[in-house]
């Protein structure tokens, strides 16, 4: 049986105890409250640093993108062709497919390892590397600048049947993309629905 004097302190030690742990988890508190705005602050300012970085890059892509590359690209294109017709539309054909089905692959690849929206970005950036033979040729076709008429005259005479088998092949690799992908999704639902009736067979036989 404890005696008084150890009735008598234990209490009081008891409490001291709790009054310091009360005051320690007040700190914590008080600590993870003023620390918790200098992290969302330091956030908000990377953001806003790589929203102002993803802007500047934009615009200048856009201002290259509009005034040096049509010309640029027609007299590669050009250069390759020499004014073949039957050359240039198999050229565009190939060059239409082939940067439809690379860009499509990469943001699907990137959509099934998406961990975040950086990654994400990645692979679109990506994909619009890959996809950029195509687009110079639709800013050659639809662009309204100087550099895009120069171009149209520079394929017209030595690049004749790109810019129409650029538009064939793009569409058939599109088709290629979508239907491959559609023959492996429907091959993987009918291995699921077999495995499934194998399951359900084998506990039938069970029972």
């Amino acid at each position: 049986m404890p005696s008084p004097l150890a009735r008598a302190v234990v209490p009081g030690h008891t409490g001291d105890m709790a009054k310091n742990k009360a005051n320690v988890e007040s700190r914590a508190s008080e600590g993870s409250a003023t620390a918790l705005p200098e992290v969302s602050e330091s956030k908000m300012k990377r953001r806003l640093v790589i929203g102002v970085i993803l802007v500047a890059a934009a615009v200048i892509g856009w201002f290259v993108g509009s005034t040096i590359v049509p010309r640029w690209w027609a007299r590669r294109v050009g250069d390759v062709v020499d004014g073949s017709l039957t050359y240039g539309t198999f050229l565009g054909i190939a060059v239409g497919a082939a940067f439809v089905i690379l860009p499509m692959l990469a943001l699907k690849a990137g959509w099934k390892l998406r961990t975040g929206w950086q990654r994400w970005l990645k692979f679109v950036v990506l994909a619009l590397i890959l996809a950029s033979p195509n687009l110079a040729t639709l800013g050659i076709v639809f662009g309204k600048k100087s550099a895009a008429h120069a171009g149209e005259r520079i394929l017209d005479v030595d690049g004749p049947g790109f810019r129409g088998g650029s538009l064939v092949g793009a569409i058939l690799g599109f088709l290629l993309v979508v239907g491959v992908s559609l023959l492996v999704a429907s091959r993987r639902r009918n291995k699921a629905k077999v495995a499934g009736l194998k399951a359900e067979l084998a506990n039938a036989t069970s029972d």
